[in-house]
C-alpha cells in the first residue's frame, strides 16, 4: 500500500461525519481524542480519516492548519497497522502545541489500538 493519503482517504459530508461521532466508539490517546467505526456500507475499500484542531483552542488558523498537517503525516506513515475499513477522526485536546513527535506516537498508539479493538 503507498503512503498516501490522497481525496478519498479524508472523511467528507456532514451525514458521515455525524454518524461517526454519534455511533462511533472513543478514547483518548494524549494529545489526541479518537472516533472511530469500522465501516460496512462503503462501496471502496477505504479507511477515512478526518482530522481537527479547535479554533477555540488555538485562534490562530496557522497554528490549526500546522497541527492538521502533522496529524495528517503521521496517519499517512501509519496506515499500513490498519488492515479493515474505518472511519477515524483524530481530534487535538491540548492547550499546547506539541512536536511531531507526541504527535506520531499517540497516531501509531492509537492505530494499534484500533487495529486490536476490530
Amino acid at each position: 500500500m503507498p503512503n498516501t493519503l490522497s481525496k478519498n482517504n479524508r472523511l467528507c459530508g456532514q451525514e458521515r461525519i455525524a454518524a461517526l461521532y454519534k455511533e462511533g466508539k472513543r478514547f483518548t490517546a494524549w494529545p489526541l481524542r479518537v472516533t472511530y467505526m469500522p465501516v460496512t456500507d462503503n462501496p471502496s475499500p477505504v479507511t477515512e480519516v478526518l482530522v481537527w484542531a479547535p479554533k477555540s483552542l488555538f485562534k490562530r488558523a496557522v497554528r490549526r492548519n500546522h497541527l492538521r498537517r502533522l496529524m495528517r503525516e503521521a496517519y499517512r506513515l501509519h496506515q499500513d497497522i490498519l488492515s479493515s475499513n474505518f472511519l477515524i477522526a483524530f481530534n487535538y485536546i491540548d492547550k499546547e502545541e506539541q512536536s511531531f513527535a507526541i504527535i506520531e506516537k499517540a497516531v501509531c498508539k492509537s492505530l494499534k489500538k484500533i487495529s486490536e479493538l476490530s
